[in-house]
């Protein structure tokens, strides 16, 4: 198999297994963070205590979340280095500045506040042990913040200058407030808060049924991670619209993928295809909303927005001879599963908050059963937009500068690279299953009662 493929596969692979876990951790840091307040905050001496070891279950599951985050988020930083040289040699310059920044002002931030605030119950004052959390949902999210500013330099290109060959920084102001950063933070972000929020009432409705003891405690857990999870949900809806208005200039060739939009047409459909393979526009059939796409986009009923067969022209008269068009039934499809997957979240925060707001939750065991079980839509649906947004720039590596085929390491062989594609995948699944089982045997085995102390 040829060894650029081989190294995208090993770049993805280890990445969506590093992504299982970072909205997790960003999110479940913010709602572990709010429960403290809680916490600090309340005059309640029953639901105080109570509050305290919920602050406590949910940051054991955030720790061993954030530990699996940093072990599979490591390995990526050595494909750089291994399988992707020629892009290290490119834009070293500029994607080595955020990736140092998220190590020096972030990540070490928040790994030492999580220590402090590991062992400092009853060794620090409320306040400044709340304080510690905080600290860390700060690092987790600004980690985030620095990643995705190098990713949004790749999905469009600002501040460089190219000499002697290579990208090089001219203004790194241009670069943190790149427009594109400004759209896919907030989307990762809420994205975060949903999916750590479907993780608490996940585990709440698991309590609340197979945990007597722990059901008062989790009755109040379940209401505030449904109430998360919606704002969650709502925040990145939101924020994925403004963002794809603004993909319109960076990147209308990911958009017009999207929506397997083959012709230039105004006002532009909004279309479910058959034939979305077909790099000629002969559907089989195909259901449009006239003017629908481009309502979406610019606020306005109607606006050209251009096909991929032009903008495929456009590309080639731009950047010389190539297939500029990327994996369209790929995008075409996770996008609706991206959006598929939310809109069932959004269902199922609002009824899980309606009945748990009205305390009528045990009187719906059926859901409660169901809910662990639905889980796995949060994962998928970051996975999905993940893709959308990874593979929406293909065949480029950096748009506009750099191509994906250019970027790989030219002395690795195709056997090296299986290799280790196989014993990443293989290791990465023991670690998951490893993380897995201790939050299960954690989350089975601990007992919230509103009758123990405040050191239980």
């Amino acid at each position: 198999m040829d060894v650029v493929l081989l190294s995208r596969w090993q770049f993805a692979i280890t990445t969506i297994y590093h992504f299982f876990f970072v909205p997790v951790t960003l999110g479940l840091s913010i709602f572990t963070a709010l429960l403290e307040t809680c916490y600090v905050t309340t005059k309640r001496e029953k639901w105080k205590r109570t509050c305290r070891q919920l602050t406590k279950f949910f940051g054991t599951l955030f720790l061993i979340n954030f530990s699996m985050g940093v072990v599979t988020g490591i390995v990526q930083e050595f494909h750089f280095g291994m399988n992707w040289s020629e892009y290290a040699r490119f834009m070293g310059d500029i994607f080595g500045a955020p990736l140092a920044l998220e190590a020096l002002t972030a990540f070490f931030l928040e790994s030492t506040f999580l220590g402090i605030w590991m062992f400092g119950w009853d060794r620090l004052s409320e306040k400044l042990h709340c304080a510690c959390i905080w600290i860390v949902a700060f690092g987790s999210n600004l980690s985030a913040f620095w990643i995705l500013v190098a990713n949004s330099f790749m999905q469009h290109p600002v501040g460089y200058a190219i000499n002697n060959g290579r990208a090089e920084m001219t203004d790194f102001t241009a670069l943190i407030t790149n427009p594109y950063v400004l759209g896919e933070y907030p989307h990762a972000l809420f994205a975060g808060v949903a999916t750590g929020g479907f993780v608490v009432i996940a585990v709440s409705a698991w309590k609340l049924v197979h945990d007597e003891a722990s059901r008062e405690a989790f009755s109040q857990a379940i209401k505030g991670g449904a109430l998360f999870m919606l704002v969650g949900i709502l925040g990145t809806m939101g924020s994925g619209h403004m963002h794809a208005q603004y993909m319109v200039q960076a990147n209308p060739m990911k958009l017009s993928s999207m929506e397997a939009l083959w012709e230039t047409e105004d006002p532009a459909p909004f279309a479910v295809v058959a034939d979305i393979n077909e790099k000629e526009h002969h559907n089989d059939f195909e259901i449009t909303i006239p003017g629908m796409f481009s309502f979406m986009l610019y606020n306005k009923p109607s606006g050209e927005v251009k096909g991929i067969n032009d903008l495929q022209a456009m590309s080639v008269e731009k950047y010389g001879p190539g297939d500029y068009i990327p994996d369209v039934a790929g995008l075409f499809w996770s996008f609706r599963i991206m959006v598929g997957t939310g809109g069932l979240m959004m269902a199922i925060a609002a009824l899980t908050f309606l009945l748990a707001w009205k305390k009528r939750i045990m009187d719906f065991p059926c859901m409660l059963k169901l809910l662990p079980a639905l889980l796995p839509i949060a994962y998928l649906a970051n996975s999905a937009g993940w893709y959308v947004a990874e593979g929406g720039r293909q065949p480029w590596i950096v748009v506009g500068l750099q191509k994906t085929a250019d970027a790989v390491s030219p002395s690795i062989a195709s056997a090296e690279v299986g290799i280790t594609v196989i014993g990443f995948t293989l290791i990465y699944l023991i670690l998951a299953m490893a993380a897995l089982y201790a939050a299960c045997h954690f989350i089975c085995t601990t007992s919230i009662t509103a009758s123990e102390g405040s050191d239980a």
